[in-house]
C-alpha cells in the first residue's frame, strides 16, 4: 500500500528531473557547440570588432547585470521576501516578466559573438569560468522558463531557479567585463 500523495510526489520529482534534464541539454549543447566551431576573430557584433566589440560587450554585459539585479528585487518582492515592502501591485509581475525578456535579449547579441568569435575556450581559469558559467547560464534560463510554465512545483523551485540565473549572471560579468573595466585583470584571480 503507498502513503496518499507519493505518486504526487513521485510525478513532481520526475518533472523538476526532466526540467534539469533539459537545463543540463541545453548547457552541454552549447558547451559541445563551443568545443566544435572554429574561432572566428573577425566575427562583429553590430558593426564592431575587437576591442570596440569588446567595449560594447562590456556595456551589454553591464546593462544586463542590472537589468539581472532588479529581477532579484522584483522577484523577491513578488514572493514576499523584501522586508516592509508588502503585497506587490498586479504591475510587478509584468515588470519582472518584461525586464526578463530584456535580460535575455541583452544577453543573445553577447552569447552568440563570444560563442562565434571565441568558442568554449578552457586556456585559463578566467576563460574556463567564464566559458562554462556562459553555457551554464542559458541551461538555468531554459530551466526557468520551464518552471515559469509548470504548475503544482515546489514553491522553492523557481526562486532557485532565477536566483541561479542572477548569480551566473554575476559570475558572467565578473569575468568579462568587470575584467575589461579594470585593465585586464580580475580582482581575486
Amino acid at each position: 500500500m503507498t502513503v496518499p500523495g507519493s505518486a504526487g510526489r513521485r510525478a513532481l520529482a520526475a518533472r523538476l528531473a526532466g526540467i534539469g534534464v533539459v537545463a543540463a541539454g541545453v548547457a552541454v549543447a552549447l558547451y559541445v557547440a563551443g568545443r566544435l566551431l572554429t574561432p572566428d576573430a573577425t566575427s562583429a557584433l553590430f558593426g564592431q570588432t575587437g576591442l570596440g566589440a569588446v567595449r560594447l560587450k562590456s556595456m551589454l554585459a553591464s546593462i544586463a547585470l542590472g537589468v539581472a539585479g532588479l529581477q532579484v528585487l522584483l522577484g523577491a518582492w513578488m514572493y514576499r521576501m523584501l522586508p516592509l515592502a508588502g503585497s506587490p501591485p498586479r504591475p510587478v509581475r509584468r515588470t519582472h516578466r518584461i525586464t526578463g525578456f530584456a535580460l535575455f535579449g541583452f544577453t543573445v547579441p553577447i552569447a552568440a559573438h563570444c560563442l562565434i568569435t571565441y568558442g568554449v575556450q578552457l586556456t585559463s581559469p578566467r576563460v574556463a569560468v567564464h566559458s562554462l558559467a556562459g553555457c551554464f547560464f542559458y541551461g538555468a534560463f531554459a530551466a526557468k522558463v520551464l518552471l515559469v510554465h509548470s504548475r503544482r512545483l515546489p514553491g522553492w523551485a523557481l526562486p532557485a531557479a532565477g536566483g541561479t540565473l542572477a548569480v551566473a549572471a554575476a559570475v558572467l560579468w565578473y569575468t568579462s567585463a568587470l575584467w575589461y573595466y579594470n585593465g585586464y585583470q580580475l580582482p581575486g584571480m
